[in-house]
């Protein structure tokens, strides 16, 4: 039981209000209302406070009149000012709908901006705002609408190139911290735009996962896919072959990297130096020349380095038979690598997320903000480039059916 000599929490805020020392957001709101107020009258008057103006203006102040306003910084009381002729009504004591959409939009982007639902908190109550957590979350789940619309959305026209890649976050689940894939699907549509067409969050890199994610996106419309760069992932590269039966390109700075894994540091550079000219050659031929030459000089001293480079031949040469000014945006996964820092740089901030629904909520909004600056943005391939390829498709695909009836 509190002693006589302590006061409640009403005596303690009274005092400190009473005092110099009140609450200076509080204290703001009053202060940016009154003003607001006095702009509206002066607006309707015809004339500033104190301003004589006896010719044109319409009424005339008659004094002020009080009322309370509760307010998310506590609860003001308000001078509205009085008019002899008609009357008048603070805009911003509308019912609160203005306002709480705005709230709403605050959270959200805070949200969007990778501040987790801990921190949105501190936020709002360092504006002396009030906002509990499970508010929070139900706030930022106003997004899941945009998310499962963008999501879902359909697919329409031809991506010749495909680029998929996966990202590790932490996410809570089943009283436990698990390391899942959010993994990304980035398209170069037929018109040249670039655009993210799918995304999604799985347990594991299995092959299983992968067949279901690329079948989804099939189930919504993605045909005309020519060329498929990723990393050397097993089962990414197994589903990629059973669902969209297309070309595959791996990924040149991954090969890069693991390669440089099987060396000595003393030996990167010179590694290094023998393994990039090729992904820069003037045409497949001379790649291939290239790739033979370095595996000569690697046989002896790095000989892993040396059978990794034959293997992979095929695999790491691909983009070559494509138009030669596509060459450089299809080594490797790099068009994706910009969207990935963005997603770190937020969920950096979060930590571990809730759950995996709030993982696809954020990197989703993110995803809609990209989509949307590339669609005003600058085309990442010339469109009469993206043309001359699929017309040369075209062709390709009628010869090979001549030739099958003819062999038939």
């Amino acid at each position: 039981m509190a002693g006589a000599d302590r006061m409640t929490i009403e005596q303690v805020v009274r005092k400190v209000l009473l005092e110099d020392h009140a609450d200076v957001v509080r204290e703001s709101v009053r202060w940016v209302a009154q003003q607001l107020m006095e702009s509206e009258v002066s607006e309707l008057v015809g004339a500033e406070l104190g301003e004589r103006r006896p010719d044109d203006r319409a009424t005339h102040r008659n004094g002020y009149r009080g009322r309370r306003w509760d307010t998310r910084a506590g609860e003001i009381e308000l001078q509205i000012p009085k008019l002899r002729q008609g009357s008048y009504f603070p805009s911003f004591l509308q019912p609160r709908k203005r306002s709480e959409q705005a709230l709403v939009a605050v959270v959200q982007q805070a949200y969007v901006c990778g501040v987790s639902t801990r921190r949105v908190d501190q936020l709002v109550e360092s504006l002396g705002l009030r906002v509990s957590r499970s508010e929070v979350s139900r706030i930022c789940a106003g997004l899941d609408e945009q998310v499962e619309a963008f999501r879902d959305r359909p697919l329409e026209g031809r991506y010749p190139y495909l680029f998929v890649d996966a990202k590790v976050e932490k996410v809570r689940d089943g009283g436990r911290v698990a390391r899942k894939c959010v993994v990304i699907a980035h398209a170069v549509h037929e018109t040249g735009r670039r655009e993210i067409i799918g995304l999604d969050v799985g347990e594991a890199e299995t092959e299983a996962f992968w067949r279901e994610f690329l079948r989804s996106l099939v189930a919504r419309g993605l045909v005309g896919v020519q060329l498929a760069i990723s990393d050397a992932h097993p089962g990414l590269k197994a589903a990629l072959e059973q669902v969209l039966g297309c070309p595959w390109q791996r990924c040149t700075v991954h090969f890069l990297r693991d390669a440089l894994g099987h060396a000595r540091r003393d030996q990167h550079g010179l590694l290094a130096a023998l393994i990039r000219p090729i992904f820069r050659a003037e045409s497949g031929d001379e790649a291939r020349r290239r790739l033979g030459e370095a595996i000569s000089q690697l046989e002896r001293g790095l000989p892993k380095v040396a059978a990794m480079l034959e293997e992979a031949e095929e695999d790491i040469l691909a983009f070559y038979a494509f138009p030669a000014s596509h060459w450089p945006k299809l080594r490797s996964t790099n068009p994706l690598e910009r969207f990935n820092r963005e997603i770190a740089r937020r969920t950096d901030v979060v930590g571990i997320f809730p759950d995996d629904r709030s993982l696809i909520r954020l990197v989703s909004m993110l995803a809609i903000e990209a989509n949307d600056e590339w669609l005003v943005g600058r085309g990442y391939i010339a469109k009469h480039s993206m043309d001359s390829l699929l017309e040369e498709r075209i062709h390709r695909t009628n010869t090979e059916e001549v030739l099958e009836l003819t062999a038939a």
